[in-house]
C-alpha cells in the first residue's frame, strides 16, 4: 500500500492541510457560536439539508400532504453544513449531535426536539398513521429495513461516497474496501426487491422512503456518478423499484426541499408552503 500511515500513540486532530470538511468538524461536540433557529407559522419546523437523510423526511412529509393531510404542512429552513451552522447553539439545542435533518414538533402542549432521520421518520408516521403499520409482521419488517438503511448507508456515504468522490486524494485500499460492501449492499437490497413489490413488501412505506434517498439515487445517477463503476444497472430488481419510487409526486417533490445545490429547477433553499416548490418546478425544461 503507498504512503503508509503509522499512527502514533496519541491522537491528535490535525488543522493544518485538511480539506474544507476536515476543518468544520471537530471531535467535540457542542456549540461553537449563539445563533437562534428561525421559527415558522406551522407547528413542523425541519431545519435540515437536501442530502440524502435530508430527503427522507421532506419525502415522507410531501407524501402526507400529498394524501390530503394539512396537519403535515411544514416549515423547512436550510441548515449550511458547509458554513458549520449546524454548530449554532439554536441548532445544537435540538440535535446535540450536530447532525441534519432534525425537527421541532410544536403541535402539543410542550415542544418535542426530534432528531435521527430514522426517529423523524417514525415520529410523523405514527403522528399522522401512514406509511407504518400498527402493529404485525409488516410492522416488524418496516422497522428491519429501516433499521438495515441507518446501519448500512454511511458505508456508502461515509465510506464510499467519501473516498470515491469527496477526498482530497484518491487510495486503492480504502475504495476497494467500501466498494465491495456497497455492492454488497446492493445486492441484498437486490435479492429483497425481488420478491416483493416495495423494500418491506407489498406497501409502500417508510422503509422506502429511507432507502431510496440513498440508494435510489444512486442507481439513478444522482450520487456520487458511480453507476458504471459499481455496475448499478445489473441490479435490476433495484432499478424497478428506484424508477418507480421516482415518479411519485411526493419524492419528486421532497428532494428538491432545502437543496441549494444542482440545476435551478432542483433548488428549493427553504419551504414554508406547496407554492414555494410549485414555482420552483415550473422551471423544469
Amino acid at each position: 500500500m503507498k504512503n503508509e500511515y503509522t499512527p502514533p500513540k496519541v491522537w491528535v486532530h490535525n488543522t493544518d492541510g485538511g480539506n474544507k470538511w476536515a476543518n468544520i468538524n471537530r471531535p467535540v461536540s457542542g456549540a461553537t457560536h449563539e445563533q437562534a433557529l428561525p421559527v415558522g407559522e406551522h407547528a413542523l419546523q425541519l431545519y435540515s439539508l437536501g442530502t440524502p437523510n435530508g430527503q427522507k423526511v421532506t419525502i415522507l412529509l410531501e407524501e402526507l400532504l400529498a394524501l390530503g393531510i394539512k396537519e403535515a404542512e411544514y416549515d423547512a429552513y436550510l441548515i449550511n453544513i458547509g458554513e458549520a451552522e449546524q454548530f449554532s447553539s439554536g441548532f445544537v439545542g435540538v440535535n446535540p449531535n450536530s447532525k441534519i435533518p432534525a425537527l421541532v414538533d410544536k403541535s402539543g402542549d410542550d415542544d418535542v426536539n426530534v432528531f435521527e432521520s430514522a426517529s423523524i421518520l417514525v415520529h410523523l408516521a405514527e403522528k399522522f398513521g401512514q406509511f407504518l403499520p400498527k402493529e404485525g409482521a409488516g410492522r416488524t419488517q418496516t422497522f428491519n429495513w429501516l433499521f438495515w438503511a441507518q446501519g448500512s448507508a454511511p458505508f456508502l456515504g461515509g465510506g464510499f461516497g467519501h473516498f470515491y468522490a469527496y477526498a482530497d486524494e484518491k487510495f486503492e485500499y480504502p475504495i476497494n474496501r467500501f466498494a465491495m460492501e456497497a455492492k454488497r449492499q446492493l445486492d441484498v437490497l437486490d435479492k429483497q426487491l425481488a420478491q416483493h413489490t416495495y423494500v418491506a413488501g407489498e406497501e409502500y412505506s417508510i422503509a422506502d422512503m429511507a432507502i431510496w434517498p440513498w440508494y435510489g439515487n444512486l442507481v439513478l445517477g444522482k450520487l456520487y456518478d458511480a453507476g458504471e463503476f459499481l455496475q448499478v444497472e445489473s441490479y435490476t430488481h433495484i432499478m424497478r423499484w428506484a424508477t418507480m419510487i421516482a415518479e411519485r409526486e411526493g419524492v419528486q417533490r421532497g428532494r428538491l426541499v432545502n437543496r441549494s445545490f444542482g440545476e435551478e429547477w432542483e433548488q428549493v433553499p427553504e419551504r414554508h408552503s406547496a407554492a414555494d416548490i410549485d414555482a420552483v418546478l415550473k422551471l423544469k425544461p
